[in-house]
């Protein structure tokens, strides 16, 4: 299965930046109990690289899992050697690259048409649209218009309301980082992170 594959059966993938590392990977773990089965770890997390290789080794079988926040040559390469199975980039530039060098799909963030353009062009599966909270749904389906069949992923201030309105306007699936993960990645409450899981997929779903 690729990427737009993954991306149009799960809708919804999880972004995971936190400040405790073994609470980033009990986050991931509840996360998939729960439904959310596609996983981005960001590289800005602590311990990011050794969370993304015990995550990966732990639920690669159970979940699709990338490595978020892959600026450098040397992020693109350590996204490799973790395990993860694609790259998020919140920008173009080296990152994704080198991702595509290494042989990663890339999900490249981008956030004027000519950005979109360029993230395509430089062959980007999907196109992360960054930060997608100050444009809204009505910037995604205007966006499909002269980009018929080019993959839009909103990121960025996705809040549960806000989902199915992206999904509705065309886009291929949501990114959702704190209003889902919330307190949890740094330690906070895995039942109330559980709930929103919940919550999430079902958005997603509707």
């Amino acid at each position: 299965m690729d990427l737009t594959e993954i991306l149009t059966e799960n809708r919804l993938m999880a972004i995971i930046r936190g400040s405790d590392p073994a609470a980033c990977e009990r986050t991931a773990e509840v996360l998939v109990e729960s439904g959310v089965t596609l996983l981005e770890v960001s590289l800005t997390s602590a311990d990011a690289v050794g969370v993304l290789t015990r995550v990966c080794a732990k639920l690669g079988s159970a979940a699709h899992i990338g490595a978020g926040t892959v600026l450098s040559a040397d992020d693109a390469k350590a996204t490799r050697d973790a395990g993860a199975t694609f790259a998020v980039t919140p920008a173009l530039g080296e990152g994704v690259d080198v991702a595509l060098e290494l042989g990663l799909p890339v999900l490249a963030g981008a956030m004027t048409p000519t950005e979109v353009l360029a993230a395509h062009r430089a062959g980007a599966t999907a196109v992360k649209l960054f930060p997608a909270g100050s444009l809204g749904p009505g910037y995604v389906k205007a966006l499909g218009d002269p980009f018929p069949g080019l993959g839009l992923v909103p990121v960025g201030g996705v809040g549960l309301a806000d989902v199915p309105e992206y999904l509705k306007a065309g886009a291929l699936a949501v990114g959702v980082g704190s209003p889902l993960g919330g307190d949890a990645p740094h330690g906070g409450d895995l039942d109330a992170l559980r709930e929103r899981a919940v919550r999430f997929v079902a958005a997603a779903r509707a």
